[in-house]
């Protein structure tokens, strides 16, 4: 049997410390049917002189204009063929055999999706990363947590999350992807531009029958904020607009009618939590993304997904509030709020 063709992508703006800094781990990769492929999406720095100086092997594709990660990531995946993509972030450094316990548990279960492997601080090598830690999750009201890291909340590592399992969404920052897959569900919503497209795509995939895994074997470390920094006004309008984006799209339309006002009234509580800590800037952009989603529904919404296997069964998938838990309950670990009554 032959063995399946691995892309592994890297969606790039002006980041050229970055590459020239993790690139060659990734260039060190022990998997040999492997191709690395630069997406730069318009960089105005020297990016794209010091990739063809230095690493000329690389393929090199140019976006004209700087798409955002989730149309940046289209467009350049539309030149690339391959059995399976790995959407990895330019500030990721990788181990030599990352990439081998991926696509071996892929290549046994044709309906796996999408997979990511642990995530780990490159700061603090023994500490979970913010962007994916040991597999995504989601609460019963969109909010978006992890097995290692929840909100602010950051585990060490020692090995209690090192199981093989299904969960909800696969990080971004290093996503393994069928390419079949990918391109049958239109890839990433070019919408969202930047933050949780993601995880969108990991619940469009679930509604059509695929399961999202965690292979925490294979283990990766993010430097994180590499494009906005956290706190960054722009993120915090991205995350909370692009989040009730994602539940209008894939919430069943009754359920959907209930929880996004629920939702409105929980992230009016964290803006004007923000005001009395007077981060004005994050209670602005909360109101602006509330004020974005009600355009998009309004008058930009596009036609959405529609999946030929509606499935009600979801991995990852956190039956109550994941706020009320950690904020009322001060229950801060992700095997706490999952074994809480």
């Amino acid at each position: 049997m032959s063995t399946p063709s691995v892309a592994i992508v890297i969606l790039n703006w002006n980041g050229r410390a970055f590459l020239e800094k993790f690139l060659p781990s990734v260039i060190a990769s022990s998997y040999e049917h492997k191709e690395i492929i630069v997406v730069d999406n318009a960089s105005t720095d020297d990016s794209i002189e010091f990739l063809k100086q230095y690493f000329p092997s690389i393929k090199i594709i140019v976006n004209p204009v700087n798409e955002g990660f989730a149309k940046g990531y289209n467009t350049g995946l539309k030149q690339v063929e391959s059995d399976y993509y790995v959407l990895l972030n330019s500030d990721v450094e990788v181990t030599t055999d990352w990439i081998q316990p991926i696509i071996e548990l892929m290549e046994s279960d044709i309906t796996i999706g999408a997979c990511q492997p642990k995530l780990l601080s490159y700061d603090n090598k023994d500490q979970f990363e913010y962007a994916g830690a040991s597999g995504g999750w989601i609460d019963a009201f969109g909010y978006p947590f992890t097995r290692g890291r929840v909100f602010d909340s950051f585990e060490m590592d020692k090995g209690q999350y090192d199981d093989v399992v299904p969960c909800f969404w696969a990080s971004g920052a290093a996503m393994f992807v069928r390419s079949a897959v990918y391109h049958q569900l239109g890839g990433l919503d070019e919408y969202f531009f930047a933050h949780q497209e993601e995880i969108d795509l990991c619940w469009r995939m679930q509604l059509q029958g695929y399961k999202i895994y965690v292979h925490p074997l294979s283990v990766v470390y993010h430097v994180g904020g590499g494009t906005l920094p956290k706190g960054n006004s722009r993120k915090v309008y991205l995350n909370f607009r692009n989040n009730l984006i994602m539940l209008a799209k894939n919430l069943p339309f009754l359920t959907a009618c209930w929880k996004i006002p629920f939702r409105f009234g929980l992230d009016a509580v964290a803006a004007y939590k923000a005001i009395f800590n007077k981060d004005f800037g994050y209670f602005l952009a909360v109101a602006k993304a509330h004020m974005g989603f009600l355009y998009w529904l309004l008058f930009a919404k596009r036609k959405t997904f529609k999946p030929s296997i509606i499935s009600n069964s979801f991995s990852g998938w956190y039956k109550g509030s994941v706020i009320f838990q950690y904020f009322i309950k001060k229950r801060v670990r992700f095997s706490e709020i999952i074994d809480s009554k």
